[in-house]
């Protein structure tokens, strides 16, 4: 059975509103190059809009089947763009609206995280409307800032002087009304890769710069990858069943990317989990997936058929 009668039109949704467009429309080409070489009846769907009404317009415009979900960040991720997909009966790949929404919130994942037993850093949360410029003592130098739901890296800064604490909140609140303050541990940056349930080898990420910053992430040369990790069994066992536990505990489905500090003390401490991971050439799910034999455009295809399974579920 050919792909067009088996699947008939999926569409890949890219861009969106969030500060993660290039990154989504990056990932988005190189979902759609894949699938219509393999013979899907494929189309690009440019989100240009948050609103609700916009979105079902041009999504029952475009008439598609299912959706490939490409876009990163707010709307994308957040659960905004699963709702309007989930109210038209739509098939799509990856996380429902609620796991999407606390996914995307680090704040209330990590205290999902941390009610079930799993380590995350210490953190304070700021919000914009009642920070009064008021210095942190509760911490040591160096501090990690962040906004609470942005991906990419986008408005973190590592603070290693007291001087720079304030620059970098204000930094932070460019993005996010509410912000989180957080110990910075020291350790090996590592990612998991959640694919149907199961998780793939672990990778270290050793960027050649201060820290894997979004320039690390998305220029080729600037970081690189140990894949699998080099960990000791029982190390890489303890690491694998975190990030399983963190991709259940918020219901996600399909497929996932955890990334977790592993400590002096080989404890591993989840920082995040992103449910629509990147799909560029450099991004960490599919070199994970090609590791066990799973080339992009297999990636591609198993997410589509998790999703219509999804439906029937």
């Amino acid at each position: 059975m050919e792909m067009r009668e088996k699947f008939g039109k999926i569409g890949v949704l890219m861009a969106g509103p969030s500060t993660e467009k290039k990154i989504s429309i990056k990932s988005g080409h190189a979902v759609y190059e894949a699938l219509k070489k393999s013979g899907f009846y494929v189309a690009p769907v440019m989100i240009r809009s948050d609103k609700p009404e916009d979105n079902i317009r041009l999504l029952r415009l475009k008439r598609i089947d299912c959706a490939f979900i490409a876009l990163h960040g707010r709307f994308g991720e957040d659960g905004g763009i699963q709702k309007i997909l989930h109210s038209l009966n739509i098939p799509y790949t990856g996380s429902g609206v609620k796991a999407s929404a606390l996914a995307m919130d680090k704040i209330a994942s990590r205290k999902i995280f941390q009610r079930h037993g799993l380590k995350v850093p210490r953190s304070k949360v700021l919000k914009s409307d009642s920070y009064n410029g008021t210095k942190l003592r509760d911490f040591d130098l160096p501090l990690v800032v962040k906004p609470a739901t942005h991906g990419s890296s986008i408005g973190l800064s590592i603070v290693g002087e007291q001087k720079d604490i304030s620059r970098a909140i204000m930094h932070a609140f460019k993005f996010d009304q509410r912000i989180i303050i957080e110990e910075y541990i020291k350790g090996r940056e590592l990612t998991v890769g959640i694919l149907e349930e199961n998780a793939m080898p672990a990778i270290e990420i050793i960027p050649k710069h201060a820290f894997f910053d979004y320039q690390a992430k998305y220029k080729r040369g600037l970081t690189d990858y140990i894949i699998p990790a080099k960990l000791s069994p029982l190390v890489s066992s303890r690491v694998r069943e975190a990030a399983i536990s963190a991709h259940r505990l918020l219901g996600c489905f399909g497929c996932s990317r955890v990334d977790i500090i592993l400590n002096a003390r080989q404890e591993p401490f989840i920082l995040e989990v992103n449910t629509i991971p990147g799909l560029t050439e450099t991004s960490l799910l599919p070199k994970a997936a090609k590791k066990i034999g799973i080339d992009f455009t297999s990636l591609c295809i198993k997410l589509i058929e998790l999703a219509y399974a999804k439906t029937k579920k």
